[in-house]
């Protein structure tokens, strides 16, 4: 595991915290190499890492060559398709024994396919979602749900519990979209549990309840991230910070892919309808800087109140 060299792509929110976890608590002796399609960034935060801790690669086939294990973490299908293609086309890249981790959030036919693309050019592909909001991944409190040849996923354990995981729920096989598929559904119940927060707050706020007086009740039945979001809507960070934490855009792409897994095995998921509805109302409102968060101003303004608070 030592002589393993780590290549990291992508750094939003979430691959932030995990490629500094993997840079300072990680158990490989080489620096890792950091990529983003925006150099400065990927500049800027290489400088806050320990000396000698992290490169920054100019180019993304830069950033792969070298390395033995590829971490991939970005918003939508379109950008892995992307990486991958650049990857897979360019010439004098040897993918050979590569193991390459995709912690994005996708579709499972997305992942399903460029594992078989990745297999033809002779590496391993792992489908490696995570779960949790960017506190946990700067905290290295992930959960990461790992899905492919078992040898990889053996291979990369070191950097998942630990460094950026306090649980790891591995599931070895040829299948690597249940992974995705897992991560996919466990996203929506997130998202439907947040509306169904805000629909409380507002309704408590309605009825002369007292919003104050519902958080409180989140805080000691739900403490953790709910009593969060409560906290988030009730303070009016959800209209107020000028980056989401969960972009609307990216929340409503999760939402289709569910609905898309769930007309497939002909089903309805009628939650999803209701949630994405209101995500609408958040775009409107905020644009593609709009946070999840913000359903409650969607359902506030619903109710005839005004949408911040």
């Amino acid at each position: 595991m030592a002589n393993e060299r780590i290549a990291w792509i992508g750094l939003g929110n979430i691959g932030r915290g995990m490629s500094r976890n993997i840079a300072t608590k990680g158990p490989q002796t080489a620096p890792i190499t950091l990529y983003n399609r925006t150099t400065s960034r990927t500049e800027s935060f290489a400088a806050t890492l320990p000396a000698d801790r992290a490169t920054v690669a100019p180019t993304l086939p830069a950033a792969v060559s070298s390395a033995t294990i590829i971490f991939i973490c970005v918003g939508d299908d379109p950008a892995l398709d992307a990486i991958i293609t650049t990857l897979t086309t360019t010439e004098d890249l040897d993918l050979t024994s590569k193991i390459l981790v995709d912690c994005s959030t996708v579709h499972p036919d997305t992942s399903r396919r460029i594992a078989a693309t990745l297999t033809e050019k002779g590496a391993s592909f792992l489908a490696c979602p995570v779960f949790g909001a960017p506190a946990a991944a700067d905290a290295g409190q992930l959960v990461v749900v790992p899905a492919g040849p078992q040898e990889a996923i053996d291979r990369i354990s070191p950097f998942l519990e630990g460094v950026v995981a306090k649980a790891v729920v591995p599931m070895p096989g040829s299948d690597v979209g249940r992974a995705t598929t897992l991560k996919v559904l466990g996203n929506t119940f997130i998202l439907n549990t947040v509306e169904s927060l805000a629909e409380g707050l507002v309704a408590a706020e309605k009825s002369g309840l007292g919003a104050g007086v519902y958080q409180e009740f989140i805080h000691r039945m739900f403490p953790g991230p709910f009593a969060a979001y409560a906290d988030r809507m009730c303070s009016g960070d959800y209209f107020k910070r000028e980056e989401p934490l969960f972009a609307v855009d990216l929340a409503r792409k999760d939402l289709r892919h569910a609905g898309s897994l769930a007309a497939a095995a002909g089903m309805r998921l009628r939650s999803v309808e209701v949630t994405d509805g209101y995500l609408q109302e958040v775009k409107r409102e905020k644009g593609e800087k709009g946070d999840i968060a913000a359903v409650y101003g969607a359902i506030r303004k619903e109710a005839g109140l005004g949408f911040d608070n």
